[in-house]
């Protein structure tokens, strides 16, 4: 070893000196010691900590739990649930569809939709102010109609007075969606002065609020609500639809000089949603504006429907001004689907039955997104929505816990 390398090795030997009881009793007097250019070389090390220092959790005491005789429980620990109440800054605009004498129109009653502070049948929030409802389809042309519906129409199909009598006398419905199919260009071509007469026909026979649908055609459709708007003036009828395609300036100041209500209708975006709004505002009170944002079938997209409404109820609830309209569902697109008329293998069960549950379920699942209005055909799937919405909102019946597992054996 050289001489580098020995000082090295004295160096280290006196640095490494243990500490004597001198030290020890020195430190002892201490509270603080401070050590610089000092390495420690630790082998076992034991930290204590006061009993002081050291934070217990508090006791949960369980409620009893009754066990049985072979040491199973017995019973469930009962525990008080209390949901989670919120309180949303937005509201739902409130929209009145017809109107009656005392409003200036003929309507036997009108029809309040929105108004809601909470998502939809969060009653632990708040009440539902107004139920939704439901408008059944009449056509004023023949079309092509699955035999579970043609079943119940076939003897006024063709004739939109004698269809909107039946769907008030004898199916019970709130309100009437006619539907003016032969001004499309591509069929009838109806003229406007002639679809506006059609308009005035059903307004005389049924005192329902009604909603006038238009063929799609942007330009024929403003065509026709001109005139319609003019023959219904003060009845506030539901124009359906404005779309960002339209001149959308003519169409909102045609429905305010008369009086109606215009359905806004984009295509599942919610930003086209929110620009139509936006473009409506300028020439239309928001209390005349209701939103569609397109329905999908069962099978055929419905999942993205619903969530695109959910998101819509969402955000009007927590502030965006442009979303906060009732919503309007034209549930009647189920019936696009193959499935719901179409002749199929039999453990799809008979299109008669099947066809029915598709709309209704379409229609339910949207029911829970928040939708507000619902454009529905058949009869039975139109009452059982009808009974849906009522026990949601009035809680007519309650549940009974102890059958919850009894649909697993039930019969249909």
């Amino acid at each position: 070893m050289n001489g580098v390398g020995e000082r090295r090795a004295e160096d280290e030997k006196k640095a490494s000196l243990k500490f004597g009881p001198e030290l020890f009793e020195i430190l002892s007097k201490l509270q603080e010691v401070e050590l610089e250019d000092v390495d420690l070389d630790v082998g076992d090390l034991e930290i204590w900590l006061q009993p002081s220092a050291i934070a217990t959790a508090p006791k949960v005491v369980a409620p009893p739990v009754t066990v049985s005789k072979k040491g199973k429980p017995s019973t469930i620990i009962e525990v008080d649930f209390v949901p989670p109440a919120e309180t949303y800054s937005g509201r739902i605009v409130e929209v009145q569809l017809g109107a009656t004498k005392s409003d200036g129109g003929t309507r036997g009653k009108s029809i309040i939709l929105g108004g809601e502070r909470s998502p939809a049948y969060y009653l632990f929030e708040n009440s539902t102010p107004h139920p939704p409802t439901i408008t059944l389809d009449v056509f004023d042309t023949t079309i092509p109609l699955a035999k579970a519906v043609k079943m119940h129409v076939e003897e006024v199909v063709g004739d939109p007075v004698a269809w909107a009598k039946l769907a008030v006398d004898k199916f019970g419905a709130e309100m009437i969606t006619l539907h003016l199919v032969s001004i499309d260009p591509l069929l009838n071509n109806t003229p406007p002065k002639e679809a506006a007469v059609t308009v005035e026909k059903v307004l005389q026979a049924v005192d329902v609020p009604i909603v006038v649908g238009g063929c799609g055609d942007p330009h024929k459709d403003l065509a026709v609500f001109e005139k319609v708007a003019a023959v219904a003036e003060g009845e506030r009828v539901l124009l359906s639809s404005v779309t960002l395609d339209m001149d959308i300036e003519k169409s909102a100041k045609l429905a305010k000089k008369h009086g109606h209500v215009a359905l806004a209708f984009t295509s599942m975006d919610l930003n086209h949603a929110r620009e139509l709004n936006r473009k409506l505002y300028e020439f239309l009170p928001r209390e005349q504006i209701i939103m569609d944002t397109t329905t999908a079938a069962l099978g055929y997209g419905l999942d993205y429907a619903f969530t695109i409404m959910e998101r819509s109820r969402l955000a009007a609830l927590m502030g965006d001004p442009e979303l906060q309209h009732p919503l309007s569902s034209g549930t009647t697109n189920a019936w696009a689907a193959r499935e719901a008329w179409m002749k199929m293998a039999p453990e799809w069960g008979p299109r008669e039955l099947r066809g029915p549950m598709w709309e209704t379920v379409t229609a339910l699942t949207l029911l829970l997104a928040g939708v507000d209005v619902f454009m529905m055909m058949h009869p039975a799937a139109v009452k059982t929505v009808k009974e849906v919405i009522r026990k949601l909102t009035t809680g007519a019946t309650k549940g009974k816990p102890e059958q919850i597992a009894d649909w697993v054996t039930m019969k249909i």
